[in-house]
């Protein structure tokens, strides 16, 4: 059931509101004119607003107005014993969520009210997938180093300049990626990601540009490549170190032109995508041995990103230690545990030469394994 606020001047219709709601089990404040509703949805901060068009001081277009400055997710049904289409499609155009005439049907209220509660869950559920999302991504951390990438990052995400990021496995490099995205123009478009080193070498170019239907043994069908899903968005291309010789070539064109085409094709199609790629090898070491392409490298390298490794930064190792506890716990739904003083600072001794990836699954295994206050013996015994 939902919490209604009714601001109207005529008391009849307050109370015949009230009646009505209070009797399908929602709870109902009442406000007889727009200076108390304002305070009203404030205060109480209610699910579903009916607000009067007409009332003294003043009036419920403007109140209407105030309400989507103050809190534009809240749905605000106008009603009038003097409508007129010209009235309606004013109150919808300043974001009304609907409009009913007087006398009030009771079917109509109802039916509204179901609508725009279910509207309202719907934009509830669709923010906090999204801060889930963002958090996912959150970069952990105060030292120097981290404020140093967040500063890049800002300065870089709004423009489409080409990102290399650098650093060792597990140092966080993908959420790197993803802070760029998430901050860019982009933003609401797709964000596509491949793993270079994970893919054979004989699919990448597949897997990158697509493939018409019989264009090898196993092409029973047309498919899309990733630089076309990512058309409009980002391209991020992780471990990139790791490409063929020959994929890169592909890569570059696709770079140079902003065209593919697919596998089997002699067709182009054009892309518009940001890319940014990351590696944990020394590019510039493997132009010397032969394994990648220097002018690939100086197409990728506009803006450089590198992201340190967990033991250059030890500051940041609580900060992380604390996040991973309260977010795995959640995931467990176990009541989060904690960690003693001497614990932490034994967990910021260790080198850690996986990185974060190698301190999440260790916090992971105290929190599986250890007491609901976890010691610098567990963490001895458990590490």
């Amino acid at each position: 059931m939902a919490k209604i606020l009714v601001i109207d001047d005529e008391r009849s219709i307050r109370n015949s509101m009230k009646d009505i709601l209070s009797f399908e089990g929602h709870e109902v404040i009442l406000a007889e004119n727009g200076m108390e509703g304002l305070v009203a949805v404030k205060s109480d901060k209610p699910e579903v607003v009916f607000c009067d068009i007409k009332m003294p001081k003043i009036e419920g277009i403007e109140v209407l107005q105030r309400i989507k400055e103050f809190t534009p997710e809240t749905p605000v049904i106008m009603i009038s014993g003097h409508g007129t289409i010209e009235t309606a499609i004013e109150a919808i155009k300043k974001g009304a969520y609907d409009f009913i005439e007087k006398p009030l049907d009771l079917n109509r209220i109802l039916i509204t009210i179901k609508n725009a509660t279910d509207k309202s869950q719907l934009l509830q559920e669709t923010k906090s997938l999204k801060t889930k999302v963002s958090k996912k991504y959150e970069m952990i951390g105060t030292s120097q180093s981290l404020e140093h990438i967040r500063i890049m990052i800002d300065k870089v995400a709004v423009s489409d300049a080409r990102v290399l990021i650098t650093g060792p496995n597990g140092c966080g490099k993908e959420l790197v990626a993803h802070q760029l995205h998430e901050k860019s123009n982009r933003h609401d478009k797709a964000f596509i990601e491949v793993n270079c080193a994970a893919i054979p070498s004989e699919l990448i170019e597949s897997e990158l540009f697509g493939h018409e239907k019989g264009s090898f043994t196993s092409a029973i069908k047309q498919k899309k490549g990733k630089f076309e899903m990512a058309s409009g968005g980002t391209l991020f291309l992780d471990e990139i170190g790791d490409m063929s010789l020959e994929a890169q070539a592909k890569v570059l064109r696709a770079l140079q032109e902003n065209k593919i085409s697919r596998i089997g094709s002699d067709t182009d199609i054009n892309v518009d995508v940001r890319v940014i790629a990351a590696t944990n090898k020394n590019l510039k070491e493997e132009i010397s041995k032969g394994k990648f392409r220097e002018d690939l490298y100086h197409r990728l390298s506009v803006i450089i990103i590198e992201v340190p490794s967990l033991k250059d930064r030890p500051e940041d190792i609580p900060e992380l230690v604390k996040y991973f506890l309260e977010t795995i716990c959640t995931d467990m739904g176990i009541a989060r545990k904690e960690i003693t003083p001497e614990g932490l600072e034994r967990l910021k001794s260790y080198e850690w030469s996986g990185n974060i990836r190698e301190l999440r699954n260790v916090v992971e295994r105290l929190i599986i394994l250890g007491s609901p206050v976890i010691t610098e013996d567990e963490i001895n015994l458990y590490k």
